[in-house]
């Protein structure tokens, strides 16, 4: 009992130590479990044992006999569904070609050359290599997200590694269970014309048992013959019970079955999906946290001497230095990419948590059918992926700034709220070559923004989607444009640290507007204008203006004009390099005006004569 609830709350405690320093998870729990595992065995315990110890003598421990083997293939189903959930095929086609190449084109070049290299520089046989080769394509968002949090990048940079870490999980969790379900239908030796049938027995029930279910799960929930209490737990009963069904038709083909209806579930226009992936979400962090503790503690001292030579630093340099950057180059030629951003992201590209945890599996399985070589997989994959994860973390930063692609000053402008007055500010500076993003809870705003070009996200601040989007990197200033003054009040105090760095600002409140001693220091435009105003402006006159400045005296004047007039609203200062400078309606003192800056303002035209 005590190793089951130490299991639980050393797994939790790990992931809140990587939430709290903003590491990948995978790391502090793959360490802990190597700790109470081999290392205790080895070099702390007295009487040589684990301090966690899964399997004893083959049927003692935790998981006496196959329990391991069987927990394993349910948490890795879990896992592998929720991963299926998250690939959307219109994602794939809306991500641009640069991105669609890294997940066809560079996952091919991944699974060609580091099987190649395993092959000739471990020995081990070509199933085991390319075995190998497929478990290590993956990225993962989970590894990918902490580790690029806290480096101002370009967005283009950021988009590419997110969405390659999104759409290829799912992906190479395929790659590797295709080619272990391909070793495993004739594990003893050559491959024959009944292997071949019985690994097309193995697409044929995993696809169509996976394809079936889901649309027969959608059509249950969409009748609402499941009440709304017992959705989640439902859906958890239906893939374990499409894992096991599947697997006793054809053995081996469980876990490509539930990928498959993950990715049909996930593709479906059903309401409840978005709820079930974050239960799905919450679930995959319980079982990981067990799981990677658990086959970290398994893992032998022996294994680990196995790969504890030069081999292992040899394949570890060809799949980062000749592998990654190899397939990154060839995905990106062509593409609008300079060789900076193309080297940066030949840099970064850490194995995830779906890797280590389908080694451990496939592992497990491949040695109690006494396969050549299987005993490498394991500890190998497990190098690959400490490897990747402590290198990138450590070093993604400097690298950075090595190359020159570390921002030193983030431009970007996140608007909170896309309502109409929003959407024209934000056209406008995108137009004018600024990163903007609005955000709102509406998806009608968001839709109409979208219409229009711009990025917009549909979430609601309370929440930590924003937090952990790593495409706003780039994001500097910050402005609260919605109706209500304590949500921009909110959005200022919870995201001015990272998304306003160079200025965040609000509207002032009607209020506020009424009485000339109380301005807020982050009042925005004008103290004489609030929501109210601005929208009222924006429906007469929906246009913004520009009005070249001869001087400061000029600038003065003209101010003065907007704040007369109910009919004009003065935005920003734009400089001789073209960059904006927010007005702010607390600080009315601009330090600096020379001639050829330009007034922005919104509403109507300013009468040449007020000049």
């Amino acid at each position: 009992m005590l190793e089951l609830a130490g299991i639980i709350i050393l797994g939790i405690l790990a992931q809140w130590v990587a939430w709290k320093f903003k590491i990948p998870a995978i790391l502090p729990l793959i360490l802990i479990g190597l700790l109470v595992g081999p290392v205790a065995a080895e070099f702390l315990s007295q009487d040589g044992t684990k301090w966690i110890e899964p399997i004893w003598n083959g049927n003692e421990g935790l998981f006496p006999g196959e329990s391991l083997f069987y927990f394993v293939s349910l948490a890795i189903s879990i896992i592998l569904f929720e991963g299926g959930l998250t690939l959307k095929m219109s994602e794939i086609k809306n991500v641009g070609p640069v991105i669609s190449k890294l997940i066809s084109l560079g996952s091919l070049v991944t699974f060609l050359g580091a099987g190649i290299a395993a092959y000739y520089i471990f020995g081990l046989s070509w199933k085991i290599s390319f075995l190998f080769s497929g478990l290590i394509i993956v990225t993962g968002p989970t590894v990918i997200t902490p580790i690029l949090r806290n480096i101002p990048l370009k967005k283009d940079i950021s988009a590419v590694l997110k969405w390659e870490g999104i759409l290829i999980d799912p992906i190479g969790a395929l790659v590797a269970v295709l080619v272990f379900e391909f070793i495993s239908v004739d594990a003893g030796g050559e491959f024959t014309i009944t292997a071949l049938i019985e690994f097309g027995k193995i697409i044929l029930f995993g696809a169509t048992f996976g394809f079936t279910f889901a649309h027969s799960m959608n059509f249950i929930i969409n009748k609402k013959w499941v009440p709304h209490y017992l959705l989640n737990v439902f859906s958890l009963a239906a893939v374990l019970g499409v894992f096991v069904l599947s697997d006793a038709f054809a053995h081996e083909s469980g876990l490509l079955a539930v990928v498959v209806m993950g990715m049909v579930l996930g593709n479906s226009e059903s309401s409840y999906i978005k709820e079930l992936l974050y239960f799905k979400e919450s679930l995959s962090v319980l079982l990981i946290s067990i799981l990677f503790i658990l086959l970290s503690a398994n893992i032998n001292f022996d294994e680990l001497l196995l790969i504890y030579n030069w081999k292992t630093v040899a394949l570890f340099a060809v799949v980062i230095f000749i592998v990654r950057p190899l397939g990154v180059f060839l995905s990106t030629r062509g593409s609008s990419l300079k060789l900076k951003e193309k080297l940066f992201i030949s840099w970064v590209g850490p194995r995830g948590i779906v890797a280590a945890g389908i080694a451990s599996l496939f592992g497990l399985k491949l040695a109690k059918n006494g396969v050549p070589g299987a005993e490498y997989i394991t500890p190998l994959v497990f190098v690959v992926v400490l490897g990747t994860v402590l290198l990138n973390a450590t070093t993604a930063r400097l690298f950075a700034k090595l190359v020159g692609v570390f921002l030193t000053k983030s431009s970007g402008i996140l608007i909170i709220g896309a309502s109409k007055v929003s959407r024209i500010i934000g056209n406008y500076l995108e137009s004018n070559g600024r990163h903007v993003v609005l955000i709102d809870s509406n998806q009608t705003n968001i839709e109409k923004a979208n219409e229009l070009g711009l990025e917009a996200i549909a979430t609601n601040i309370y929440s930590d989607t924003l937090t952990d989007n790593i495409e706003l990197n780039d994001i500097g200033y910050l402005m609260a444009l919605t109706g209500n003054t304590e949500i921009n009040k909110y959005a200022i105090n919870k995201f001015k640290d990272q998304f306003g760095e160079n200025g965040a600002f609000r509207l002032v409140s009607t209020k506020e507007m009424k009485d000339n001693k109380n301005n807020p220091k982050e009042g925005l435009f004008s103290h004489t204008d609030d929501y109210i105003r601005l929208t009222e402006v924006v429906k007469k006159h929906p246009t913004i203006q520009e009005i070249v400045l001869i001087d400061k005296a000029h600038y003065n004047r003209l101010i003065q004009v907007t704040n007369n007039d109910i009919n004009t609203i003065p935005l920003f200062i734009k400089d001789l390099d073209g960059e904006f400078h927010i007005i702010s309606s607390y600080n009315t003192e601009v330090e600096t005006i020379k001639k050829g800056y330009s007034l922005v303002y919104i509403g109507k035209q300013i009468d040449i004569n007020t000049n």
